[in-house]
């Protein structure tokens, strides 16, 4: 048996296999992602979602699903299963004997005495999904049916029926090109044998995603079906189903398949899964290298990115590609400031803390390659100018105070990672001076300063450090404030000071770090990461479910985050050292159970604050996976 599977009773039973969802991505950001049954839960899901940058900057849902259906003298079983109002229909799932993940996502259907197996895989460098059929068993002539639902749409909105689309099909080999909207590529659906298309387009009307119905979103959906390809298939043959953007030769798609599958990290272990994961926010695409925050729904963010890079690409020993991201990045430098989501023309700069991780993430390069050159030639200028930046002020008044702290505030606007905002405003505005906003300038200062040589930005980080001791630091409390803005000052217990422990340049005594940890082990620290909020404070929320405002009240007042889990560990390490491995290891160690759960083979964003700490938010997000990966790195170097 493989590391992760599933078997009979797992995948019959809804509540359980509704609940499991796979994403795959390729290099240039298209991606595939459903149920581990095939029943789409989500207006995200689709068998090839891709970007259409002649659009817009989202992605889009070209082939939302298919329905096969095995033939034998004469009857029909249908495998597929889609959510209407009252019912699952058709529900194919009860002829489902396994799902594997080894080595790519493949499910195992029983109809009497046949015995199907399908496989699915995405192809690296293009807009392509490919799906093999293979008849392992068959007494008696067999045909496939196979059905194409299409959406067309972009991934954040819902099909409706309307008499807009073009129904008409152009052929191509083995198969018909459908092209809804002229604004969009057209989708060639082919197979790798000849074979027929019945023709009977038509609307199948209130497809329902169960997840965006909990969420609190639209829910119901109208999908296209244009008809059904139908072919033979003998025992033991193989026949591909193709779904792309581009035209491929129908003789060429086993070896094509076989050659993806060759490419593929086998999911064998814990470790493996994480490596696959791993790949898969790294997107090549109109020269520009950059890491999507999460899947489904997330793009890029800038602050993710210089959070996440070190993990997804220096641990996993690829320099070049950290350096193609940096420079990606570094061409959407905007003063001193990157954007927080988005670039070119459109753009949210938000973020106060996505320049001062871009100073620790050329830190991390540093650390695991030894190379200083490579970062003075190519970032210095844009390092000095984000100091000099935070120093003269900039947008969203932050700006440097007498004291050397950094300050920064606007109303409505959010400007560190717990970024919430509802109707209300921003749900933890944090106006004034965040904790980790200050170790974040301290490190930048000291850092510069190391590769400079310039002993004014030593000066500075000094009068940072004594400024830093004197407004944040309670030996009554025996922790740092969160927030400080003039005389007030926020002692809500939060991971944000944990991050003052862990960066390169430390400003606290051994002494002071140890309670602050000590502090975060006992009031933050879960088998799934810190959480957001001491479930003693009065703001505690100890689950993540509703509606949006539900939601986004909970996001950060104790939700828990698997990725600032990276910075209590290092810290930790560093008061520890080898005396902290045993420990460290197990909180990995618990990381395991989660690979078939929520995201099958990879991380969530968040989890509830509370006991089991459900998964919660995108199935895959790029700085837990980072995280954990630069964890196990730090206990291997040990």
């Amino acid at each position: 048996m493989s590391y992760i599977h599933f078997d009979k009773t797992q995948l019959v039973n809804l509540n359980y296999s509704l609940e499991r969802e796979i994403i795959r991505t390729n290099r240039s950001g298209t991606y595939t992602s459903t149920t581990i049954i095939g029943c789409n839960t989500r207006k995200y899901h689709g068998l090839l979602v891709v970007p259409q940058p002649l659009i817009d900057t989202q992605n889009h849902v070209f082939l939302s699903t298919v329905h096969e259906t095995v033939i034998q003298h004469g009857a029909s079983f249908n495998l597929g299963i889609s959510k209407f109002p009252g019912n699952y229909s058709p529900r194919g799932h009860k002829y489902l004997e396994d799902f594997d993940s080894e080595p790519i996502p493949k499910l195992t259907y029983r109809v009497g005495g046949v015995l199907l197996q399908k496989e699915l895989i995405l192809d690296t460098n293009r807009d392509r999904v490919m799906i093999r059929y293979t008849l392992l068993e068959a007494h008696s002539p067999t045909k496939i049916r196979i059905q194409p639902f299409l959406a067309f749409r972009g991934y954040h909105s819902l099909m409706k029926a309307n008499d807009e689309i073009n129904k008409t099909a152009e052929k191509v080999p083995n198969g018909l090109k459908f092209q809804l909207y002229p604004q969009y590529d057209p989708l060639f659906l082919q197979l790798s044998k000849k074979n027929t298309f019945n023709s009977s387009p038509d609307w199948y009307y209130n497809i329902e995603y169960i997840q965006e119905r909990e969420r609190g979103y639209d829910y119901q959906e109208d999908l296209f079906v244009p008809g059904y390809f139908e072919f033979d298939i003998a025992k033991g043959e193989s026949v591909i189903f193709s779904a792309g953007l581009r035209e491929a030769d129908p003789k060429t798609r086993q070896n094509a398949f076989e050659k993806e599958i060759a490419r593929r990290i086998p999911r064998n272990n814990f470790e493996n899964c994480l490596k696959n994961a791993a790949g898969q926010f790294i997107r090549r695409r109109n020269g520009e290298v950059r890491i999507i925050a999460g899947y489904p729904w997330f793009g890029w963010w800038g602050r993710d990115t210089f959070i996440a890079a070190p993990g997804l690409t220096l641990a996993m020993g690829d320099k070049e590609t950290f350096l193609e991201i940096m420079d990606t990045m570094s061409k959407d430098l905007k003063g001193p400031l990157f954007p927080n989501i988005g670039s070119g023309d459109y753009t949210n700069m938000t973020s106060m803390d996505a320049p001062l991780w871009f100073f620790w993430s050329l830190q991390q390069y540093i650390f695991f390659t030894g190379d200083k050159k490579t970062v003075k030639t190519r970032y210095l200028d844009k390092l000095r100018g984000i100091i000099e930046g935070y120093k003269a002020g900039t947008e969203f008044n932050i700006h440097m105070l007498e004291n050397g702290l950094i300050w920064g505030g606007q109303d409505g606007v959010a400007l560190t990672w717990m970024d919430a905002i509802t109707p209300d405003g921003p749900v933890t505005p944090r106006k004034g001076c965040p904790v980790e906003i200050q170790a974040l300038w301290y490190n930048a200062l000291c850092f510069y300063h190391e590769l400079s040589g310039d002993k004014d930005y030593l000066t500075l980080a000094g009068k940072v450090k004594d400024s830093f001791d004197r407004e944040f630091w309670s030996w009554d409390y025996g922790y740092l404030a969160d927030v400080v803005d003039g005389e007030e000052k926020d002692w809500s217990i939060r991971p944000n000071m944990v991050f003052a422990t862990s960066l390169p340049y430390n400003m606290l005594s051994e002494e002071k770090n140890d309670q602050i940890l000590e502090i975060a082990k006992s009031k933050l620290l879960t088998p799934r990461g810190l959480r957001s909020l001491s479930p003693d404070d009065p703001g505690y929320k100890g689950y993540y479910f509703g509606n949006q405002i539900s939601r986004d009240n909970a996001y950060h007042n104790g939700t828990v985050w698997a990725w600032p889990l990276g910075h209590f560990v290092e810290g930790y390490m560093k008061l520890h050292g080898k005396a902290a491995k045993h420990f460290i290891q197990k909180i990995i160690k618990s990381f395991d159970g989660v690979m078939t759960q929520y995201g099958v083979g990879t991380v969530a964003e968040i989890y509830d604050g509370d006991a089991p700490h459900r998964p919660k938010g995108s199935i895959s997000q790029a700085w837990s996976i980072a995280e954990l990966l630069r964890m196990m790195d730090l206990v291997n170097k040990t």
